[in-house]
């Protein structure tokens, strides 16, 4: 697929489970309520920094809950109802479907809403390499899971997340984006180790103010 003449204004799709559930693999060192505001506190440094990037257009977070579609909406995210409540993917599917119902031309990507550091311009490399081909994806920091998954005018998104997921985007015919200087964009936060590595790079200030408050994993480096 030869690149659009002009740059597409990208809509972004972020899939936000209710925050009392998410973070579940933080518990082992971190309790409910600060899993909770760790999870808001990525999402919303991860709707900051994504708004900020040239590439994007706007940002649509999908979620049921109240307390994170308050916060999202007021950085500038548009809030679609998680209407499925059926999971990652059928959350996605219906944003996807929301927003082509009103942009049906609209070039999308997935991104987690885990990505408490990341860069607006290193989103934008891998939106760019994106436009170049019909459905892209970005593997994360481990290499097995997505943190990114583009669809052009015109094609599905056609998710896949979860368990895996490198591997089975890869089956499903998207192509993998390998872009240099994007670490920002691959790193997202599921554990400890995740987390450490996150603020390594330097977490956002809702992140960096959740830490700072002592909500969170301990000790983590925050300097």
């Amino acid at each position: 697929m030869e690149p659009h003449a002009t740059p597409p204004a990208w809509t972004l799709l972020m899939p936000l489970k209710p925050l009392a559930r998410a973070k579940s693999r933080l518990a082992p060192t971190a309790g409910a309520s600060a899993r909770a505001q760790l999870a808001l506190a990525f999402a919303q440094d991860t709707v900051s920094a994504a708004l900020a990037c040239t590439a994007v257009r706007d940002v649509a977070v999908v979620t049921n809950d109240g307390q994170a579609a308050e916060a999202l909406a007021a950085l500038g995210a548009r809030i679609v109802p998680d209407a499925p409540d059926a999971g990652l993917n059928p959350a996605l599917a219906h944003g996807a479907t929301a927003v082509r119902g009103i942009r049906p031309e609209a070039a999308l990507a997935a991104l987690n809403a885990d990505l408490p550091a990341l860069r607006p311009g290193e989103l934008s490399r891998v939106l760019e390499a994106a436009a170049r081909t019909p459905r892209a994806f970005l593997a994360d920091a481990a290499g097995t899971g997505t943190t990114l998954l583009s669809a052009m005018p015109g094609q599905l998104l056609a998710p896949h997340f979860g368990l895996r997921s490198r591997a089975r985007h890869a089956s499903s015919g998207a192509t993998e984006l390998f872009v240099s200087d994007a670490v920002s964009v691959r790193q997202d936060v599921d554990t400890e180790a995740d987390l450490a590595a996150a603020v390594a790079l330097g977490v956002g200030p809702h992140t960096a103010e959740a830490l700072c408050r002592g909500t969170g994993p301990s000790p983590v480096n925050t300097a």
